[in-house]
């Protein structure tokens, strides 16, 4: 990291080393808040092996969200609605147990006339 900030120049920077241009923030970093989910029925931190337990039930999410807060919704009898901040994860179906993700709002969309 020295030698790619302090000894060696960078062209795009008009031959500067990148520390002769870095400042610090004035603004400090104070983190996210805590996600609230008011317009859900609970609020659950997913542990660190990535999953909540509602009951004796353990929903496996990912270690990705792990120490976040999800909010689970129920939306029928036995089936309950997981959503990370803006985006539903899926559907969780107290019968099967597990987490049915929902399609991933940002798969890119192919036309049915395409040929692939």
């Amino acid at each position: 990291m020295t030698c790619y900030n302090d000894e060696r120049p960078h062209q795009a920077l008009v031959m500067k080393y990148p520390a002769e241009l870095y400042q610090p923030s004035r603004r400090p970093y104070r983190g996210l808040n805590e996600l609230e989910y008011p317009f859900h029925d609970r609020t659950f931190t997913v542990t660190h092996c990535g999953r909540i337990c509602i009951g004796k039930r353990k929903i496996n999410l990912g270690q990705a969200f792990a120490g976040q807060n999800v909010g689970i919704k129920e939306v029928n009898d036995r089936i309950a609605l997981v959503t990370f901040m803006h985006y539903d994860l899926g559907f969780f179906d107290h019968e099967i147990g597990r987490l049915e993700p929902i399609a991933d709002p940002f798969e890119p969309k192919v036309l049915p006339m395409s040929p692939v």
